[in-house]
């Protein structure tokens, strides 16, 4: 199939300009929205199953020439990290269309928008020239500020706001990078795969501005740590996390599975995409200390902060800030246990959290409120429901058999070969993950029912649909992991393999 990463990425946007061409019908509206993203759904799969698993270079390319006088072209392709993201995100987008079907304020807006987020994610995950990726990254940003802005709850506008300016600033960071690097490459380009190619020619010798003499960094030292600031915003990782539970609160529950489950993943995506392999003698100087001890932080700190929280899609939230920290922790390994399970964290995570803020979902949808203390024995009342709920917890916990475990296990896996203690302290999270779900469990579904809820309906048809295709792949990800690793192995062995001459013994 050709052009076929073109095709998934912009069916989508053509599908959101026809919606907005469309007659004011929500019904019409919500269905064509959803036939929309079954094209990009079921591409994915086929390239899944047509992707060849022992290359490690990018695969199904597209290059067409698009401003030749500034050497910027359109040029798309996927290897081993950027097709578990496209899974997932085509995936999470079709169920999350599903799970928008309560909306009734301004339909047609709302569905166009998501449909042009939608877009805009895949172009991220596809785009193999710097100006392409950058123009995909800021698509997100519009329909993601209004979709929390005009959908979202009481303090909407204070949230998206808060988004909003968090990531223009990450942006505006990664464009003086990109553009540095523009400038560094000879001739000079925006094509990702000669940068890549030309990574050892930037300078690493120490720049003459202080502080820059004091820390011995060079050119590709400062431009890494500009990029990771801007990816760092996204992860996000501790100091720049606390836009994430007001914009998690405030979004609507199909926009909060889309912020979890593939707008975090971006952040990390991004430093393997671009710091790895482009700055390696940077990315090797300093990722002990700004992914590898920063994720450990993030380890321990979000779930302390999700222990401590009393709004069940707060609790939520704050667990994304704990569980991406393995991912930085498995990058900083430099093994291949962990920059593998790193990656498949990032599957996992997406899967797994966005079964949790669609439980959420329901059950704000039927109590309107989301207090952990306001709840109690609704394992009586929501049997389906409750079951559910506990394979995503459980997911989440880390139980051997289920998605989670194996990801987090190869983590610490790889770390411990390098930083033993980081890893112990890693491992100190996976106690304080199962304290404050099973904590949540006790107080939300176990005991006696509250007689305020002794009515309230069980889990709907909609809703389980939604739930399923996640619950499946948790389940047989945590059983068969290789159907996920078999994709990632040959890339990701490739990007270590050019940081590690680089390391210091």
């Amino acid at each position: 199939m050709e052009n076929v990463l073109t095709y998934m990425t912009f069916i989508p946007l053509a599908g959101a300009v026809i919606v907005l061409a469309l007659p004011n019908n929500a019904k019409l509206i919500r269905w064509f929205s959803a036939v929309v993203t079954v094209p990009p759904l079921l591409m994915a799969i086929w390239l899944f199953i047509n992707f060849d698993r022992s290359k490690a270079g990018f695969q199904f390319m597209e290059k067409y020439q698009w401003i030749p006088d500034y050497h910027i072209s359109y040029f798309m392709g996927i290897d081993g990290l950027s097709i578990s993201m496209v899974l997932l995100t085509a995936l999470l987008s079709f169920i999350c269309i599903f799970a928008s079907f309560g909306i009734e304020k301004a339909v047609k807006g709302y569905f166009a928008l998501f449909l042009m987020l939608d877009a805009g994610m895949m172009g991220v995950f596809c785009a193999l020239d710097f100006f392409l990726f950058y123009i995909f990254w800021e698509v997100m940003l519009l329909p993601m500020y209004f979709l929390i802005g005009i959908w979202g709850g009481p303090r909407r506008e204070y949230a998206a706001i808060k988004f909003f300016l968090y990531t223009l600033f990450g942006s505006v960071l990664m464009l003086l990078a990109i553009l540095a690097l523009y400038f560094a490459s000879e001739p000079h380009t925006f094509d990702m795969t000669v940068l890549m190619a030309q990574a050892n020619r930037y300078g690493t010798q120490a720049l003459p501005m202080w502080p820059f003499n004091l820390w011995g960094w060079g050119f590709q030292h400062v431009i890494w740590m500009a990029l990771f600031i801007g990816f760092a915003i996204k992860i996000p990782a501790f100091p720049f996390h606390t836009w994430l539970p007001d914009a998690h609160v405030e979004a609507p529950t199909a926009i909060s599975v889309i912020l979890a489950g593939v707008l975090l993943k971006m952040g990390t995506y991004g430093i393997l995409r671009v710091n790895f392999p482009m700055l390696p003698v940077a990315t090797a100087d300093l990722a002990f200390w700004f992914l590898g001890a920063l994720g450990a932080w993030n380890i321990i700190y979000g779930a302390l902060c999700a222990m401590a929280q009393k709004d069940l899609k707060k609790l939520v939230a704050y667990s994304s800030v704990s569980h991406m920290g393995y991912v930085m922790l498995g990058m900083a390994s430099f093994t291949t246990q962990g920059i593998n399970g790193a990656v498949l964290q990032m599957f996992n995570h997406g899967t797994i959290t966005g079964m949790l803020f669609l439980l959420v979902g329901v059950v704000y949808d039927r109590a309107h409120h989301r207090e952990i203390d306001g709840f109690g024995g609704l394992a009586a009342i929501m049997p389906v429901y409750t079951g559910v709920t506990a394979l995503a917890f459980f997911a989440s916990m880390g139980l051997p058999g289920l998605s989670g475990f194996i990801s987090e296990v190869l983590v610490l896996l790889g770390v411990w070969q390098k930083y033993p203690v980081l890893a112990i302290l890693g491992a100190s999270g996976v106690v304080l993950t199962a304290g404050y779900l099973l904590w949540t469990i006790q107080r939300v579904y176990l005991g006696p029912p509250n007689e305020k809820y002794l009515q309230m309906a069980d889990i709907n048809g909609r809703e389980i649909f939604t739930l399923v295709p996640l619950g499946v792949i948790v389940i047989l990800v945590g059983i068969y992991p290789q159907v996920v690793l078999d994709l990632l192995r040959a890339s990701l062995d490739h990007i270590n393999e050019i940081v590690i001459p680089h390391l210091h013994s």
